[in-house]
């Protein structure tokens, strides 16, 4: 190989390199942009739901679900904000996966509660009754703080400010 072959190449590999150098620059840094940050149910149980605002969370736990089993209020009484107001269905998210004879009453106490506007957001249930569960966990996608909690009674304000409103939810971490 002839000398302006390898000044060439070498030319070529230092104008690569400027490439990747901004494209990395021009991205961020390669870091993660904070609204794609992915928050433990742990963290959040630790700091509680009034750290985060309303800014859109990524919440990675294990998922479970009491339809026919659940016992409470179906939310009628917050009349078009019932679906954040309600104790049944119980939809909860857990640091850790519960036993397949999980109560509601565990679930409530160690859980994080989540909501959404219509049921397409959460996963299907494999049987009619006990708890839906999953065999991973899974990401879900929402804010805390909707604008809907406004509407809930005074004696549920606070429940529907630190429920978890869900816009979409993944079974893959990324």
């Amino acid at each position: 190989m002839n000398r302006a072959a390898v000044r060439w190449a070498l030319g070529g590999l230092v104008l690569l390199g400027l490439f990747i150098a901004f494209l990395f620059l021009a991205g961020g840094g390669g870091g993660l942009r904070q609204e794609l940050d992915q928050v433990s149910v742990a963290d959040v149980l630790a700091r509680g739901p009034g750290s985060y605002g309303d800014r859109e969370l990524r919440i990675i736990g294990w998922y479970a679900e009491l339809d026919a089993d659940c016992e409470g209020s179906d939310g009628a009484e917050a009349g078009d904000v019932a679906w954040l107001a309600r104790d049944c269905p119980l939809r909860v998210l857990l640091p850790e996966q519960p036993s397949e004879a999980v109560t509601q009453g565990e679930l409530e106490a160690a859980g994080l509660r989540i909501s959404a506007p219509t049921n397409a957001v959460f996963p299907s249930r494999a049987e009619p009754g006990g708890p839906n569960l999953r065999l991973q966990q899974l990401v879900f996608v929402g804010r805390f703080g909707d604008p809907a909690a406004a509407a809930c009674p005074t004696e549920l304000a606070d429940r529907c400010l630190s429920t978890f409103v869900v816009t979409d939810y993944d079974g893959y971490l990324r």
